[in-house]
């Protein structure tokens, strides 16, 4: 190895280059990892867009953090992973070629899925947005917002013996979902034609839980219509451009539970990532197939375009680093 690597660089709003930055080395309880690549994840857009709160240029590989690869060196006391070892990882600066990660921050991918991409951290997100939706056999769902987590979580909820009604903007989404196991799909287009379709499929009574993964203001508004009085919303959408108003009103009339299904506490998103591994090797999702775009690392401004134009037959973009 040498002392260099290549690490991607956001150097301003709507810009990103390639530069040759030293190669860190592991510290005490840390594994440097050699990248094969990394998820795109659209909660990083506004970095990517700029807000007055940022400042450029980020700091090299930044912000990706749905990092895997394979175990390089170990430093002092590095226990439980050994060199070559396959991980998946928790850290914030996976556009690079090498990362460094502490032994308690990672995930052993065995050797069944080598063949494959495995960004830990997002099915780990999806993981655990399942396991808070606390999904029963014959319950009817509604998913607003069928990307690559809704993907996931709709193979879940299908497999768990639930009616997914999977709702989108984009077709191609919808019947993605389908083969997924949802059961009904509604094209996301206009409140009230929703309203009534959702209805038309789930009764009157509402649906028993309603997930809300797109991060935007109307399908949050949509979520507090479709549930039943005594249901639950997951607010698994990332929401990040501004304060949201919910009709508190019906919620309380409702007498609905509404959950926050993100975690902060790098134990549960572990504990996500090694059910995904399991749910992966077990086939109840086709994980390879979610994966829809590859970039080089040179090609990182081009995945955050194609991600904010979402176009038809985009799901999920990756930074592809080294085999």
């Amino acid at each position: 190895m040498g002392e260099t690597m290549d690490a991607a660089v956001i150097t301003g709003p709507g810009e990103a280059e390639v530069n040759r930055v030293p190669r860190p080395e592991p510290g005490a309880g840390e594994v440097l990892v050699a990248l094969e690549g990394c998820g795109v994840c659209a909660s990083n857009l506004p970095l990517w867009q700029g807000r007055p709160w940022f400042s450029y240029p980020a700091l090299p590989g930044a912000p990706g953090h749905e990092g895997w690869g394979r175990v390089q060196a170990l430093g002092d006391g590095a226990q439980g992973v050994k060199v070559g070892d396959r991980i998946a990882f928790l850290s914030n600066n996976a556009y690079a070629q090498f990362d460094l990660v502490r032994t308690d921050a990672l995930v052993k991918i065995p050797p069944s899925l080598d063949d494959q991409p495995f960004p830990g951290e997002p099915v780990g997100c999806a993981m655990n947005v399942f396991r808070r939706s606390c999904i029963e056999p014959g319950q009817t769902v509604a998913l607003i917002g069928a990307g690559f987590l809704g993907a996931i979580f709709t193979s879940l909820a299908a497999a768990r013996g639930a009616r997914v009604i999977a709702i989108s903007r984009r077709s191609f989404a919808l019947e993605l979902a389908r083969r997924c196991g949802a059961e009904e799909t509604v094209l996301l287009d206009d409140h009230q034609r929703v309203m009534d379709r959702v209805r038309e499929i789930a009764g009157e009574r509402g649906c028993d839980r309603v997930i809300e993964a797109t991060g935007h203001q109307w399908p949050l508004d949509l979520a507090g219509e479709l549930v039943r009085e005594g249901g639950k919303i997951i607010i698994a959408g990332y929401h990040q451009d501004g304060l949201r108003q919910v009709n508190l009103q019906l919620w309380n009339w409702k007498g609905i539970d509404v959950i926050n299904a993100h975690e902060r506490d790098a134990r549960v998103y572990l504990e996500g990532m090694r059910a995904g591994i399991a749910a992966v090797e077990s086939r109840m999702f086709p994980l390879g197939e979610l994966i829809t775009h590859s970039f080089p690392l040179a090609g990182l401004a081009r995945a955050y375009r194609i991600m904010e134009e979402r176009p038809d037959g985009f799901l999920k973009g990756m930074i592809r680093i080294g085999q």
